[in-house]
């Protein structure tokens, strides 16, 4: 977010911004760099955020403005928004994404290097000995339930699919272990099929901004779509996944440092002091390694460090 200046508000400042911007050759994404959140704010801006909230009656078409507001500001600051987990193909992310469950994707990006070092291929996984699959995903936790999907899916992509996995939504969530969100975030980012994932930080963040009251992933993920085009889809799960990891925490939201608290009728239920707020920030916003351990090229953060490492 840009600093408000005395005499204008956080609209009009931004609007000023866009004004010069417009003017300027767009960069690509890879030369974009994310915006620095944590702006300095002093006591009048403070005051401008909280007269920035969103009003309490409003209507479905400003909701939908003030979604697809939030959405472009996130892409500023995100241009590099990517899956956070390791993967070289298909079969790699769908079995990184069910192992993912209750764990961090730094976790399951320090673990699956064994495990596919092991099983390279749905053949190879579907016959391995199920003690010591377990053994190698130990540390990615309820490494017991985990193995029986993983042999169970393995099996199937086997069996039903010729060794390959399948690009449909109806056909992924019947392997075992694989539900929408699983599905939805193979389908977007090895098959490049439109789709919302609906993890902690997606539905914490779209109820947190009152974009829908909904708890049911199935039904928050429906709500969503019909905000945005479904172009969008993809990108913007990516978008509120990142800032809920770095700025926009569950316990303790680092308001103070958040680049789009002038839309967000939430702002004040975390810490709004600046300097406060900063050095809650996580991963390549707080100066810290990121969650992946061979991420993108764009990437402005550092890589995460192997199971071990020092």
């Amino acid at each position: 977010m840009t600093s408000s200046k005395s005499g204008t508000t956080p609209e009009t400042s931004r609007a000023s911004t866009a004004s010069k911007a417009a003017k300027a050759p767009k960069p690509s994404r890879a030369e974009k760099a994310p915006r620095t959140p944590g702006a300095a704010k002093t006591p009048k801006a403070a005051k401008e955020l909280e007269a920035a909230k969103v009003p309490k009656a409003e209507s479905h078409l400003a909701l939908v403005r003030r979604a697809r507001r939030i959405n472009r500001e996130l892409a500023e600051v995100y241009p590099y928004a990517h899956p956070e987990l390791d993967f070289r193909n298909p079969f790699e992310l769908l079995v990184a994404t069910v192992l993912s469950a209750q764990t961090t994707d730094l976790r399951v990006n320090q673990t699956t290097p064994a495990l596919f070092a092991a099983y390279p291929t749905p053949e190879d996984m579907a016959a391995a000995v199920p003690e010591e699959m377990e053994e190698l995903i130990r540390p990615t936790g309820f490494f017991r339930a985990k193995t029986k999907s993983l042999l169970g899916l393995s099996a199937a992509l086997r069996d039903d699919f010729g060794g390959e996995v399948p690009g449909r939504l109806e056909d992924l969530v019947k392997l075992p272990g694989v539900g929408r969100k699983t599905a939805n975030v193979v389908l977007g980012n090895a098959f490049g099929v439109p789709g919302i994932t609906v993890d902690t930080h997606f539905g914490r963040l779209v109820r947190r901004w009152k974009w829908t009251d909904e708890e049911d992933p199935v039904k928050v993920e429906a709500v969503i779509a019909d905000i945005f085009p479904k172009s969008e889809w993809t990108m913007l799960s990516h978008r509120v996944i990142f800032h809920g990891r770095r700025i926009c925490h569950s316990r303790k939201p680092a308001c103070g440092a958040c680049p789009i608290a002038p839309l967000c009728p939430s702002y004040g239920e975390g810490e709004t002091d600046p300097e406060k707020a900063a050095k809650l920030l996580k991963y390549e916003m707080g100066g810290y390694p990121g969650q992946r351990l061979s991420p993108p090229a764009d990437f402005p953060g550092k890589p995460a460090p192997a199971l071990g490492a020092a």
